[in-house]
């Protein structure tokens, strides 16, 4: 969503290289060139006016040490200044209560079904609670099915009435079946409308008033741009929510509803989704967001992703399989199966610092691993744990199975061999220590 963004502020920090020091002059074109790619990413006026001049008050109110370049300097005061203006600090969903009550709110189309459904997976994950779904949307077609369909995927029961007709009842039958059967949490997803009307907002303020959740959100599509960051603040007028939950960020709209819906609202974005896949949501990081719309890549969420998907005990296995050389297609095929549930290949990528820049114009399909996956699944179990039986009629079928060419098998069987090799060297610490040996003295 920010490859724009983060193209026009890379170039407006180019006016400042190579210059001596930090002047009036110089930082107010490159400051109006940041202006510039605010107000092009759809940031309201006032508050790309106030990002700049805080900038350039604190550019110009402080000596800059002779080691820092005053290109470096102005990203850095950009970069905390962005952290500010997106919120400082993430901020943690409140549940407490018994059952903790989370109403969703928003407009029709913004996500919030899929979002209820990814919430309580990601609390019955991380948190360990025992959610549920309550289906309050009463009026769009096959809602309630939209949601018991993702209850079952995340295995999540669905509270619901068909029969009855009042939103309110069912909420508050809801917390009474909660409370009879143990769920200690309660995820509401209420009604959305095409635009904004007074029905709905007396039906959402209703159910708010009978459940007293102890938070309530609100989901708005990052597509819609500054029509998102009115509404938001319209149903803040009626529901004083707590927090705000950002979808679709991984389309191609501008992105000025999550620079700039913090300040207008005063409420924090809580919440953060990118795709369909229901594991993809993630707490809100302002400083993480920032230096990922500078370049900077967001190593940190990264390892937290990989860290999600480490089991430490195949780990430990895993790596005495190297080291006695015996890691095989088996083992590739699970490695694959743990990076695919960290998400996106190309959302992960980008978290390295240098890479999403140079994958911008790189399409990479969630299915990049599909045609290893084919060929690995069409061979034998005596195969996949030994790639060396693999003759010229294995080959060819395991071709043939796979939809695939013997050119395409043969290359993955000799990437899969020497990738083997170099593990078990890297495995053994005295061929580590004489690799780096003759990498520094260059034998």
């Amino acid at each position: 969503m920010f490859e724009n963004l983060s193209d026009k502020l890379e170039k407006s920090f180019k006016l400042l290289k190579g210059q001596g020091r930090i002047t009036e002059i110089n930082v107010a074109e490159t400051l109006k060139e940041v202006r510039r790619a605010l107000l092009d990413a759809d940031v309201n006026y006032k508050i790309a006016k106030s990002f700049t001049d805080s900038i350039k008050n604190k550019a110009m109110g402080q000596d800059v040490l002779k080691a820092v370049k005053p290109d470096q300097m102005i990203v850095k005061l950009v970069h905390d200044e962005l952290v500010e203006l997106m919120g400082s600090s993430s901020e943690e969903i409140n549940l407490k209560g018994n059952p903790a009550v989370v109403l969703v709110s928003g407009l029709q189309g913004s996500g919030k079904t899929t979002f209820s459904g990814k919430l309580a997976a990601l609390l019955k994950k991380k948190k360990g609670k025992n959610p549920l779904l309550v289906a309050c949307d009463i009026y769009r077609p096959a809602a309630i099915e939209q949601l018991k369909v993702i209850g079952e995927q995340i295995d999540v029961p669905v509270y619901s009435d068909e029969d009855n007709r009042n939103p309110v009842k069912i909420a508050i039958a809801a917390v009474k079946h909660a409370k009879k059967y143990g769920y200690d949490l309660l995820i509401v997803d209420t009604a959305g409308r095409l635009a904004i009307d007074e029905t709905m907002m007396n039906e959402i303020a209703a159910i708010k008033e009978a459940l007293n959740p102890g938070e309530t959100l609100f989901v708005v599509d990052s597509m819609t741009g500054q029509d998102a960051v009115n509404t938001a603040k319209e149903f803040n007028e009626r529901l004083d929510y707590e927090g705000v939950v950002l979808t679709k960020l991984d389309g191609d709209a501008r992105g000025g509803a999550a620079l700039s819906i913090r300040s207008v609202v005063n409420k924090p974005i809580k919440f953060i989704s990118a795709g369909e896949k229901l594991d993809a949501l993630d707490v809100f990081h302002p400083d993480r967001m920032a230096d990922r719309i500078l370049g900077m890549g967001d190593v940190v969420s990264l390892v937290e992703k990989a860290q999600e998907q480490y089991d430490v005990e195949e780990a430990r296995k895993l790596k005495k399989k190297i080291a006695k050389n015996q890691f095989d297609f088996n083992d590739f095929i699970s490695q694959i199966n743990q990076i695919k549930k960290m998400g996106n290949v190309k959302d992960l990528a980008s978290m390295i610092p240098g890479v999403g820049k140079a994958l911008k114009n790189v399409d990479i399909d969630d299915d990049a691993f599909k045609g290893i996956e084919a060929i690995i699944q069409s061979m034998t179990p005596e195969e996949r744990e030994d790639p060396n039986v693999m003759n010229g009629s294995r080959r060819k079928r395991i071709a043939n199975g796979s939809g695939t060419t013997i050119q395409e098998v043969n290359s993955l069987i000799k990437q899969f061999n020497e990738t083997r090799k170099m593990m078990k060297m890297v495995s053994d610490k005295k061929n580590l220590a004489r690799m780096m040996s003759n990498m520094q003295f260059g034998n």
